[in-house]
């Protein structure tokens, strides 16, 4: 999962611009190698313009680029929930609620469902942001907090807590 390269740096020039462009914009998802993931303002019911994700089609792409680093397992649990969602049916969108972000808004046949991922929830500053950032969504559509922690099984004010091989092999969301 990533955003497309900043073009704020004072090296790229016009054609750099250009071609990132088009292979992130136009021919990595037409080939099914990137999947453009737009921003959807929560409150406002609207998909934005700007600040969309892209996310790999095979975390391998991931490996075989950077290398394999433990502090990208966040951003590879990530994508495996991007990429399961999709494999369901869902539309996907990120979401913008206030200033906070939800990982993931999607929906299927007029229903939605809301997840957050992170690795591990290893501190109370981590429970209180991703499973906060759901409360503070006041509608009635599931929410799921999906983590690596796998002896964590206590949902917080509805909000749903599944590990990641729970959540892959739920029948349904």
């Amino acid at each position: 999962m990533f955003n497309p390269p900043s073009y704020s740096t004072p090296w790229p020039s016009a054609s750099t611009i250009y071609f990132a462009n088009l292979f992130f914009n136009r021919k990595f998802p037409i080939a099914f190698i990137l999947y453009r993931v737009p921003r959807y303002d929560i409150k406002g019911k609207e998909i934005l313009k700007t600040q969309e994700k892209f996310y790999v089609s095979d975390v391998s792409i991931i490996y075989a680029t950077m290398g394999n680093r433990d502090r990208m397992i966040g951003g590879i649990l990530e994508n495996i929930v991007f990429l399961e969602l999709k494999r369901r049916g869902y539309n996907v969108f990120v979401g913008k609620f206030d200033n906070s972000e939800i990982d993931f808004v999607a929906e299927k046949q007029g229903s939605k469902i809301y997840v957050q991922v992170a690795y591990k929830l290893e501190n109370k500053e981590t429970v209180a942001r991703e499973f906060g950032n759901l409360l503070s969504v006041g509608d009635q559509y599931p929410k799921y907090v999906v983590t690596m922690d796998d002896f964590w099984k206590d949902a917080i004010e509805g909000v749903a807590h599944l590990y990641i091989t729970d959540f892959l092999l739920k029948e349904e969301l």
